[in-house]
């Protein structure tokens, strides 16, 4: 995608210069003393491990944080921001993963939201011109959107297109994008490449971070690469690979495709047969959703985050309460069992969100290491917690998934996303479950430790062991699954063998649609799928 007919010539100053940008915080050093230049016109994508300062030095350049040393240049110009206000003045603009929209506003409301178009002496919004100036911005760009409907009714891409139009209905001539296409079905990610490649032509300049290496060989014209706050080095993306890339971000070599041994599928492990849920709301989330689970495999469940995946295994780990269906564990109904028996049973959990459901972020991890054990042996003899046991297992847990800071006595609060994450999952694996949930287990961690998670999540399969996979990580949830489930509005839509299925196919399963020709299940596959 990327051409070098992009590039300046040399004379014209950078777009974004930083020199020297140094940001501190008690005891952590973000980012040291980095150097970051991207050229007007171009797309230049910053990637690095979880914890790396990426994030740090997008916040410097767009003005929430200060930088402790160092200097900011736009176009050749000193800048100093104190707020974002100061950096969008000078077309500094930010995308942010999570959407900041308004459901129940138009499009054209969200775009002009805190500038509005005012008639009458400035006493109402003039909505008409709203709409008349956010169709000819939308036109300008090639963007398709109708300015008039409610931000409910349309899709997660479009929803990613009227962010984009309200950063450049704000002046904004760099847009700076972060993890853009983390809840894009494949088929959005080219859309977002093609609006891309319209700004390009309108002479932006688009810093985008990401982790995922193949879009930004794809997408960028140079990738600069961040390893423990310092600049490792910026290379051209036509002269990139993976390979190289993936070094440079970890210091080592990185096995990036998953080398998936045969395994024996064995008995029924997980049966969910018909299930239904609702949400917060009383809307059906999950739709008689039906599949089962072998030992000695890996079921993947793919879709669009918010297609109800979150719904069926809150309903399956006993976080949410089914309408109807049952959910039968090793030959036992437990639709209406309590978490601590699921637990008791033997059913392991990586939640999507790991703050608000796998940590007590003021515990330490010594007691956030016995969460929903603390009853049962070695740790406790259903009277008085055995700590030594205890500590213990969270050393080997720290241990043998690198946590940062190796300190058991350290708050959850204070480790870094990636490290939380980390922990969770070793805290999860090494419970000998005969059923592992895992839900997006490998979401903000660094390259390194989603090779280690993915090989830890197939020693478990190697031994018996039923996964339960969902993951928004389509590279991810076709390399680990035996078998995969594509969900879309709430039903499963189809079971699909992995190694027999196109991205392209899968992107159409996930927006609802039937590619042609695939050998799938049926519409309503739950029904027959063993």
């Amino acid at each position: 995608m990327a051409t070098d007919d992009r590039r300046t010539d040399g004379e014209t100053p950078p777009a974004v210069a930083l020199e020297g940008i140094t940001k501190r915080f008690p005891g952590v050093v973000a980012n040291d003393d980095v150097d970051f230049t991207v050229e007007r016109g171009s797309i230049h994508a910053l990637i690095g491990e979880n914890g790396a300062g990426k994030t740090t030095l997008m916040n410097v350049l767009y003005g929430l944080y200060e930088p402790t040393e160092g200097t900011i240049r736009i176009d050749g110009q000193p800048r100093t921001f104190d707020d974002p206000g100061d950096a969008i003045a000078v077309g500094i603009g930010m995308i942010h993963q999570h959407f900041m929209l308004v459901d129940t506003m138009t499009v054209a409301e969200n775009v002009v939201l805190g500038n509005e178009p005012t008639k009458w002496g400035g006493l109402a919004t003039d909505r008409a011109r709203a709409n008349e100036e956010t169709q000819a911005l939308a036109d300008r760009y090639g963007f398709d959107v109708d300015p008039t409907e409610r931000i409910e009714d349309v899709s997660v891409g479009e929803q990613q297109r009227v962010e984009i139009l309200k950063t450049l209905y704000r002046g904004a001539d760099v847009l700076i994008l972060d993890e853009p296409t983390a809840v894009l079905t494949p088929q959005e990610v080219e859309a977002l490449f093609d609006v891309l490649e319209e700004l390009i032509a309108e002479d932006k300049t688009i810093i985008f971070i990401t982790h995922k290496l193949g879009e930004a060989l794809e997408v960028a014209d140079e990738i600069s690469v961040l390893r423990n706050g310092e600049l490792v080095g910026t290379v051209p993306a036509a002269d990139a690979t993976r390979e190289e890339l993936a070094r440079m971000m970890v210091g080592r070599d990185v096995l990036l495709e998953v080398d998936k041994p045969a395994a024996t599928r064995g008995d029924v492990v997980l049966d969910v047969d018909g299930v239904t849920v609702t949400d917060e709301r009383g809307v059906v989330a999950v739709d008689e959703a039906t599949f089962r689970v072998h030992e000695g495999e890996v079921f993947g469940v793919a879709g669009v985050d918010g297609n109800g995946q979150s719904e069926l295994i809150e309903a399956i780990t006993g976080l949410r309460t089914a309408d109807d269906g049952t959910i039968t564990f090793e030959g036992r109904d437990i639709t209406s069992a309590p978490r601590r028996n699921r637990i008791s049973a033997g059913m392991a959990y990586v939640a999507e969100d790991r703050q608000k459901r796998s940590l007590v972020m003021d515990y330490d991890l010594r007691r956030n290491g016995l969460l929903g054990r603390q009853h049962l042996a070695p740790f406790s003899d259903g009277r008085v917690i055995d700590w030594g046991a205890t500590d213990d297992y969270v050393d080997e847990i720290i241990a043998e998934y690198d946590v940062r800071p190796p300190d058991p006595s350290a708050d959850a609060h204070s480790l870094s996303g990636g490290n939380q994450q980390k922990f969770i999952v070793g805290r999860e694996f090494e419970r000998d479950p005969s059923l592992v949930v895992a839900a997006q287990p490998t979401r903000g961690v660094d390259i390194g430790s989603i090779e280690f998670i993915h090989n830890r999540l197939l020693d478990l399969r190697s031994a018996g062991k039923a996964v339960l996979l969902v993951s928004s990580k389509l590279d991810e949830v076709t390399q680990l699954s035996d078998r995969l489930a594509v969900m879309h509005d709430g039903e499963i839509v189809a079971v699909v063998d992995p190694d027999a299925v196109s991205e392209e196919e899968l992107g159409l399963l996930m927006a609802g649609e039937r590619p042609d020709g695939l050998d799938v299940d049926g519409a309503r596959v739950g029904r027959s799928v063993a």
